[in-house]
């Protein structure tokens, strides 16, 4: 029995056994299921990490096409029946826990490989902490699919000057390369959330890796202190932090004008911008 199939018989006896919570929208609609599966990056001798695997719904199509399943599940009953219906299957492994809390790299070690790749129908309500989180554990992270509300996707891949472009743009692209693959509607998912949805592909590579990790944890500070007030300008975002000479001379190092907003800057501006004020004294 191939790993649709697996999905087909399980989602009979599945039916209405849990009602969900915790901001769960568990994806039944098989077309999108087999469109988000087409669109990952996956390899045969992959780890797969799931973040929430809900009803099942994804786990058997991953088993399918990687070496192994390590599902992420928070909620205590589905999890149980999570270890009924895959019983016997060496191929996927259930774990109870919070994402939150979960060490990538050790899971990795058990496992054998370097990198584990990550999927995820996450919870629209923590997204942005477990996204930080994956991040943190980036190491660890070969590639990402990840579902989540459109909203954000839009802002995870948004550009400079755009209204979606923000920190959490920064954030994500200056670790990887995000791309909305597939836009995923309601009405895929039981019950159907109020807003649309989207898988987005992360291809795990840092914009400027030849920088120590500590200094890309600062400059993403930075980042946040330059985001601190939209509406402010980076000379009024940055003047509790920097003197303001020091201000006007990064600014004319990176060939910008002071007067301009974060959402103005790419993130290689940024990053000169912060280069320059690193290389000197605050």
């Amino acid at each position: 029995m191939d790993g649709e199939s697996k999905i087909q018989n399980l989602k009979s006896k599945i039916g209405t056994r849990h009602r969900p919570k915790l901001g769960q929208h568990f994806l039944h609609d098989q077309r999108f299921r087999t469109k988000i599966l087409e669109e990952l990056d996956l390899r045969a001798d992959d780890v797969v990490i799931e973040i929430g695997p809900g009803r099942g719904a994804m786990t058997g199509l991953l088993t399918g096409r990687a070496r192994k399943v390590i599902a992420v599940e928070v909620d205590r009953e589905l999890a149980q029946q999570l270890e009924a219906d895959f019983a016997g299957q060496p191929a996927v492994q259930i774990i109870l826990a919070d994402i939150l809390r979960v060490d990538l790299a050790a899971i990795c070690r058990q496992e054998g490989v370097a990198q584990a790749f990550v999927f995820g129908n996450l919870p629209y309500y923590i997204t942005s902490p477990i996204l930080h989180k994956l991040f943190e554990q980036r190491d660890s992270i070969r590639s990402m699919g990840l579902l989540m509300q459109r909203e954000v996707a839009e802002r995870l891949t948004a550009e400079p000057g755009t209204r979606d472009y923000a920190y959490l743009s920064i954030a994500t692209q200056v670790f990887s390369q995000p791309c909305i693959a597939v836009a995923v509607p309601p009405g895929a998912f039981a019950p159907a959330p109020k807003v649309q949805s989207a898988l987005v592909t992360f291809r795990m590579k840092a914009k400027f890796d030849q920088w120590p990790r500590e200094k890309g944890d600062e400059f993403l500070e930075f980042v946040k202190r330059c985001f601190a007030q939209k509406r402010k300008n980076l000379l009024n975002n940055l003047g509790g932090i920097y003197l303001r000479t020091r201000l006007l001379e990064a600014f004319e190092a990176a060939g910008k004008p002071a007067n301009l907003r974060a959402e103005e800057l790419s993130l290689e501006e940024l990053a000169a911008v912060f280069e320059s004020l690193t290389r000197g004294s605050k």
